[in-house]
C-alpha cells in the first residue's frame, strides 16, 4: 500500500492507461516523417530547448501555442496526422489544447504551476510519452519521475513542477489539456505509481546548498550573470527544496551584490511562475 506521501504524490503525476504499442509505433513515426514547423514559446518558463506546436487549439494554426479556454478545432498540421488523430479520437475527451512538445538535450523548463490564467472549471492534463530517454524526467512533489513511453500520464499542473532533458535524445510528448468529465474520470480512475517510477530528491541540507551558492557567486563575479543564474534555478531538480526555493536563491544572490532592482524583478518572476 502506498504511504501518505506517495498518495500525494499520485494526486499529482500517475499513469492512467496503457497505449497500445502498435498506435504508439504509428504516432511516433509521424513524428519523425512529418516536417515540423516548431515553436519555442513561453520563454520566461524555460532555459531554451522546449519547443511545441499545436495539433488541436481555438485558431486551427499551428504556430498558436498559448493555451487559453476555447471552442478547440483540429489545426492544419492534425489534418496530416491520421493515426495520431486516431489515437487521440479514441480517448474520446473534452479537449481544451492539444500540442506536441519537444524538449531538446540540455534543456530545462523551471519550476512553475500551470492554469492559473484560465477560467475555473475543472481541468487536467495528460501526457502520452512518444519518445524519451533516462536522463528525461519531471520533478513534482519533491521526486523525479520519468514518464515511460506506453502509458498515458496524468499530471495536475497546478502544484509546483519542471521538467528537463540533460542528455538527449530529445524527449517528445503529446501534451492534451482537457476538461474533467466522465470518459476523464474512467480514464482517471487507475491511476497508479510504482517504485520503477520515482526517485526522491535528497533533502535540501544548507551546507549542501551554501556551496552551490558559493559556485553562482563565483560565476557572477566572473561576469557570467545568466549563467549564475541557471545554476541555481537547477537545483530544484537535484533537491527537494520548499516552493519557489529555488527563485529565492536568484533574489539572494542579486541581494547580496546590491542589486535590489534585479533582486525585485526576480520576485515578480517567482510570483508569475508559481502564481502568486
Amino acid at each position: 500500500m502506498l504511504d501518505t506521501k506517495r498518495v500525494s504524490l499520485t494526486d499529482q503525476i500517475a499513469r492512467v492507461a496503457q497505449v497500445a504499442s502498435a498506435d504508439l509505433e504509428r504516432a511516433r513515426h509521424e513524428v519523425l516523417a512529418t516536417p515540423i514547423d516548431w515553436v519555442a514559446e513561453y520563454g520566461e518558463y524555460q532555459s531554451g530547448g522546449w519547443w511545441t506546436t499545436s495539433l488541436i487549439n481555438e485558431s486551427g494554426e499551428p504556430s498558436d501555442v498559448v493555451i487559453r479556454d476555447c471552442q478547440p478545432k483540429a489545426t492544419r498540421l492534425l489534418t496530416r496526422l491520421p493515426h495520431t488523430r486516431r489515437l487521440l479520437d479514441g480517448l474520446c475527451l473534452t479537449t481544451m489544447w492539444v500540442r506536441r512538445a519537444r524538449l531538446s538535450p540540455n534543456s530545462f523548463l523551471w519550476e512553475h504551476r500551470d492554469y492559473g490564467e484560465l477560467n475555473a472549471l475543472e481541468k487536467q492534463r495528460l501526457h502520452i510519452p512518444l519518445s524519451t530517454n533516462g536522463s528525461a524526467f519531471l520533478v513534482v512533489g519533491g521526486s523525479r519521475v520519468r514518464l515511460r513511453t506506453g502509458h498515458i500520464w496524468r499530471l495536475t499542473p497546478t502544484f509546483q513542477h519542471g521538467v528537463c532533458n540533460l542528455y538527449g535524445p530529445d524527449r517528445i510528448h503529446l501534451i492534451i489539456d482537457c476538461y474533467a468529465d466522465d470518459s476523464l474520470q474512467r480514464l482517471a480512475s487507475g491511476a497508479e505509481l510504482d517504485e520503477t517510477d520515482i526517485e526522491p530528491l535528497p533533502a535540501s541540507r544548507r551546507p549542501d546548498l551554501d556551496e552551490h551558492v558559493a559556485v553562482a557567486r563565483r560565476l557572477f563575479r566572473l561576469g557570467y550573470q545568466q549563467a549564475a543564474e541557471s545554476y541555481l534555478l537547477r537545483l530544484f531538480f537535484h533537491f527537494a527544496l520548499p516552493m519557489g526555493g529555488a527563485y529565492d536563491l536568484v533574489v539572494d544572490l542579486y541581494k547580496s551584490f546590491g542589486l535590489g532592482e534585479e533582486a525585485t524583478s526576480w520576485q515578480l518572476k517567482k510570483s508569475v511562475m508559481l502564481g502568486g
